[in-house]
């Protein structure tokens, strides 16, 4: 068993924390209160390798590791948790066009992403189809040499500002193995958009997707007709991880600026830090924070070494954001009335780190997800 990152995972890390902690941090507020995020800081996340860091070397791409992609999540959610969001969603398209699509979708689409001048969103949740999602009801109907597709994706990352989206679809019959996966441009016609007024991730623009016989050729299907549900979850097994990353990064920012606060806030002629009251909570969060990471990166390895961890990234994903917004929680609290104002960063993480409790599966299909694999298909509750 090795713990320790090797040189290169920890000098990715120091400069990515560099430019979270210089570059990202200072701005988090203002994309949350309406700016629109810069296309031009996107492809300065390309810059480092952050947009292709799933993408093959052949179309820019770095190759990396699943721990390098989580080591990214991490130290950039310390700075701005929902840039984060453009790691997960380009390591989710970068694999699965690498691996299922033809070589023309690849070349399209894959240096476009990695250098940061396209944005790929995933479409597979619909308004009566989330956590179970092989209960989707849009279609992909094949007329010629083209796809018809039609019907609505709900809660999309980057709904409002992706250029394109691996869209889901039912292509051959019931259940999941009638589904498929399909590259959509979105400035097709028969596209349109619908911004959410979420609570949290405002950067992302999460929204809907309406798609009314749209047109795309066949040769934008992603796999076979009755492949993409797998697609699907095989992304969804590391992506829980690498949100659990997320999370911890948020929570640990958080918990490192109330160590610092609570060493100079005063209380009854001392620091704060010497109330046991105060001092037994950041030591409970802490270790709880520290477990989190230590099962993500445990997942992270499984996957980079080509071993089952499904039960791991339920357990990564159902850990992860329940102990870090506890956390960041806490440090509201802690900072008094100045926690609960938005001069201070930490309500905002919150807001931000609660979506990710739902999203990529809610605490309670983890649960069902880590129990199925514990006890075996055949006492599962939902199949």
């Amino acid at each position: 068993m090795d713990f320790a990152f090797s040189d290169a995972e920890r000098q990715f890390a120091e400069s990515l924390r560099r430019y979270a902690q210089q570059r990202l941090r200072p701005e988090y507020a203002q994309w949350d209160r309406g700016m629109p995020y810069p296309r031009e800081r996107v492809r300065e996340l390309a810059g480092l390798g952050i947009t292709g860091l799933r993408v093959p070397a052949r179309y820019g791409g770095a190759e990396a590791s699943y721990v390098m992609g989580g080591i990214a999540a991490e130290e950039l959610a310390r700075g701005d948790y929902n840039v984060t969001l453009f790691l997960q969603l380009s390591m989710i398209a970068g694999d699965i066009l690498s691996t299922y699509a033809s070589a023309a979708v690849q070349e399209e689409w894959l240096p476009a992403m990695a250098s940061g001048e396209r944005i790929i969103a995933f479409g597979l949740t619909e308004p009566g189809a989330g956590s179970d999602a092989a209960a989707l009801t849009t279609t992909a109907t094949r007329d010629g040499d083209e796809y018809v597709v039609s019907g609505e994706k709900a809660s999309i990352t980057f709904a409002g500002m992706a250029d394109g989206c691996i869209v889901f679809a039912r292509m051959g019959g019931g259940g999941a193995r009638g589904i498929g996966a399909v590259m959509v441009p979105l400035d097709d016609p028969g596209v349109t958009r619908r911004v959410y007024r979420s609570t949290g991730e405002r950067l992302s623009q999460r929204g809907s997707l309406v798609f009314d016989g749209v047109r795309v050729p066949t040769g934008n299907r992603i796999g076979d007709e009755r492949g993409g549900f797998v697609q699907a979850m095989t992304a969804f097994d590391y992506n829980r991880a690498v949100i659990a990353l997320c999370c911890v990064g948020a929570a640990q920012q958080s918990l490192d600026e109330t160590v610092e606060y609570a060493k100079q806030r005063h209380t009854f002629g001392k620091p704060i830090a010497k109330h046991e009251g105060v001092s037994f909570q950041i030591a409970e969060h802490l270790t709880m924070v520290a477990a989190a990471r230590l099962l993500a990166y445990q997942c992270l390895a499984l996957r980079d070494r080509g071993l089952p961890h499904t039960k791991e990234a339920a357990m990564a994903k159902w850990l992860g954001p329940k102990v870090c917004a506890e956390a960041i929680h806490s440090c509201i609290l802690l900072h008094g009335w100045m926690g609960y104002d938005q001069d201070l960063p930490h309500e905002q993480r919150l807001r931000d780190v609660i979506g990710l409790e739902i999203g990529d599966g809610t605490p309670e299909i983890m649960k069902a997800i880590i129990a199925r694999e514990t006890f075996g298909r055949e006492f599962a509750a939902y199949k």
